[in-house]
């Protein structure tokens, strides 16, 4: 029976996400399940389908797989997250493409990531479009390709190449993966079609054969890619520690090693479920899906953001300099104001000094470096900001400094652009009530350093027009920033919870616990750094600023601890001043015990009446997070975050909370509120004004509830 081109099969199901339609001897298999082509059971019945299709069908002699739309397949459907596994599962679908007796050719274009790229790597050949996107990201939500990505990359590419491409679970760009042997060739123009059949017709010319990814040579050279492996497990055991699914990609990789391929494959199976058994996994995928609903604000639903091209920052110092960087990458030309020439003058090096770093290292050339600065502008008067459509004012946190400076953008920026303040606790109320356009002023809380650091608090002003919260959301994704909105009040979201966790800290130093067995027991949590570390780092002269600030309306009542003071009484701020909690001799990263720190300690101790006691790690951890926990859940009762959600991104992007434990209100779900509940109000017996339970804790428990409750959008 002959088949006119172009046509679907006969019986060929219609109502499919996957069709299949000849081209003379090619059988064109599209799949089409908008919006990214995402492998839902429909998509994998209908891959398997097709070969099927091809392999009874003796006038096709090729098979060309494509995505329609904008992508190829960009991965699992989320939708399918948490259900009943449908039939068939990816990786036989993988094993069918791989052993069908025709060559198959996967045309890319845009995503094709995890299963996605797992589907690719199983056909006979690969081509891939320029503006493709490859990747095999499951790290980032605890798992591990288990669709033979950890078997057939590694006999493409190499060991490793293939390890630190699921490692990082980067995106790679179609080059690249033709570089690394991942891909066949780089096509040309957009179209996945037009391309594949060309490559087609290639193909066919040449009779070329069936060329499986099992048996690519990758492996060939055992002896080496052992050494490889083995040194990426040292690396990962290092940079990963406490992750889970890190080092079950190494152990599947040595199953390609030392397994036969389907004995591999089997390996490779056990070690992802494996994964999906791990308490990380939920961490990761509720941090993955939260950063996605942070961006579901009720002012990005009511307005349209301000169109917006140029952008003036205010301030040269360390946050002005990181600011007008993140904004020079994003390629926006950016006006820098400063004070007089010295300064603009330090302003321009401090943004140079972060292109110079790149060039040493390789990772920008000097061309590259002088087209970025081209888009740079210093100034000395306020002038020059006349025309920019945005502006971000990063200098000194001081009220009337501040002020002044908003009252010289009032005077001078054009009817409708953005004021935005990057303050870090000051009332934005306050800043927006001194000018005449309080509905254009929105606050930018960067954090430092700015051009690196990913979360961005949004915080809303009272005044502030809807269109101006939108514009700032889409500024913070055109800056490649996790955007959270935030209310008014002293610190917001982030720097308001570490103030009285930090407090739950010093209380416990004061009380016997030693700063650096606090730090140990955090970074065991999995934090990179513990509190005092972090705060060696900051600077320990901001929150003695901060203080100072405070005292004035202080309760009389509160405990206030005294040993930050007494050490920053002595000048010492931390590693820029070579001590802090810590010391740091000869300009060492990496502080090291300071037996003058805990004589300080002794002495408040002994000034305060306070008989130290020992504090087990884990007395200290739920202490520590019990009042994270207590202050994020009156944040979200105030309605200064939106959603306990919220304030789990702020922290797992601001503040290095363990993302495989997704968050603190996350965290709180999992051990379960009654249980933080409780330690609350055991702790309160001894300071019932500190551990006083959030009025929102004390309503989920009693009725049985928990955060993610409050996390459904409307």
């Amino acid at each position: 029976m002959s088949q006119t081109a172009a046509t679907p099969d006969a019986g060929a199901d219609t109502t499919s996400p996957v069709t299949q339609r000849r081209e003379g001897a090619v059988l064109v298999v599209t799949i089409d399940n908008p919006p990214v082509n995402a492998l839902g059971a429909a998509v994998r019945r209908g891959l398997q389908a097709a070969i099927a299709q091809a392999e009874a069908d003796a006038e096709v002699t090729l098979v060309l797989i494509h995505g329609a739309g904008r992508a190829f397949i960009a991965g699992a459907d989320i939708r399918e997250f948490g259900q009943t596994p449908q039939p068939p599962a990816l990786p036989d679908v993988c094993r069918s493409i791989e052993q069908c007796s025709k060559p198959v050719l996967a045309a890319i274009h845009g995503p094709a990531l995890g299963g996605g790229l797992e589907i690719a790597l199983s056909a006979h050949y690969r081509l891939a479009l320029p503006g493709s996107k490859l990747g095999l990201p499951e790290v980032q939500l605890g798992l591990l390709p288990g669709s033979g990505g950890t078997q057939r990359a590694p006999r493409l590419a190499g060991v490793k190449a293939a390890v630190e491409l699921m490692l990082s679970g980067r995106h790679i760009g179609a080059e690249e993966a033709a570089q690394l042997g991942l891909i066949d060739r780089v096509g040309a123009g957009t179209d996945p079609l037009s391309a594949g059949l060309a490559y087609a017709a290639e193909l066919l010319a040449q009779q070329a054969p069936v060329r499986r990814s099992c048996d690519a040579p990758g492996l060939a050279d055992k002896a080496a890619a052992q050494a490889e492996l083995d040194a990426l497990r040292a690396d990962t055991a290092k940079k990963s520690k406490g992750l889970f699914s890190p080092l079950k990609i190494i152990e599947a990789v040595q199953a390609a090693l030392d397994l036969p391929f389907d004995e591999g494959m089997k390996r490779e199976r056990e070690l992802f479920w494996q994964c999906i058994d791990s308490p990380q996994r939920a961490g990761l995928i509720h941090a993955f899906f939260a950063e996605r609903e942070v961006l579901k604000v009720p002012e990005a639903k009511a307005a349209q953001p301000r169109p917006f091209a140029t952008i003036g920052v205010v301030g040269g110092g360390t946050m002005g300099a990181g600011i007008a960087v993140s904004a020079l990458d994003a390629g926006f030309p950016v006006t820098m104001v400063e004070r007089d020439a010295e300064s603009i003058a330090r302003g321009r090096a401090n943004v140079e000094k972060v292109y110079d770093g790149l060039v040493a290292k390789g990772r920008m050339t000097a061309e590259a470096k002088a087209a970025v600065m081209a888009r740079y502008t210093g100034s000395t008067t306020y002038d020059a900001l006349a025309q920019v459509d945005l502006v971000i004012e990063a200098v000194f946190e001081e009220m009337g400094v501040k002020k002044a400076v908003f009252a010289e953008l009032d005077r001078v920026c054009k009817p409708g652009a953005v004021l935005a303040t990057n303050t870090s606790y000051l009332d934005i109320d306050e800043i927006a009530g001194s000018v005449s356009r309080p509905q254009d002023v929105v606050g930018l809380h960067f954090f430092s350093p700015a051009n690196i650091m990913k979360l961005l608090e949004i915080v809303v002003p009272a005044q502030v027009s809807a269109d101006v919260v939108a514009t700032a959301f889409v500024l913070a994704q055109k800056l490649k920033k996790v955007p959270v909105r935030a209310g008014v009040c002293d610190g917001f979201i982030g720097n308001r919870i570490l103030a009285v966790y930090r407090a739950a800290a010093d209380h416990m130093m004061e009380d016997g616990a030693s700063p650096y067995q606090i730090d140990q027991a955090l970074r065991d949590f999995g934090y990179p750094m513990g509190p005092f570390q972090v705060s060696d780092l900051a600077g320990g002269d901001i929150g003695w600023a901060t203080r100072k600030r405070r005292a004035a309306t202080r309760d009389p009542q509160a405990r206030y601890v005294q040993i930050a003071d007494r050490i920053c009484e002595r000048g010492w701020f931390g590693q820029k001043t070579g001590r802090g909690y810590y010391l740091y001799p000869a300009g060492a990263r990496t502080g090291e015990i300071d037996p003058e720190v805990l004589a300080i300690v002794d002495a408040e101790r002994e000034r305060a009446g306070i008989t130290p006691r020992a504090f087990s790690n884990e007395e200290i951890l739920r202490r520590y997070m019990a009042a994270m926990v207590n202050e994020g859940a009156n944040v979200v009762h105030q309605g200064i975050a939106l959603r306990p959600l919220d304030v789990d991104v702020t922290f797992v992007y601001g503040y290095g909370f363990p993302r495989y434990r997704g968050g603190p209100m996350k965290y709180a779900d999992m051990v379960g509120l009654p249980q933080i509940l409780a330690d609350i109000e055991a702790f309160a017996k001894e300071d019932p004004l500190f551990w006083k339970p959030s009025p929102l804790l004390v309503e989920l428990v009693a009725k049985g509830a928990n955060f993610a409750s409050l996390n459904q959008s409307e």
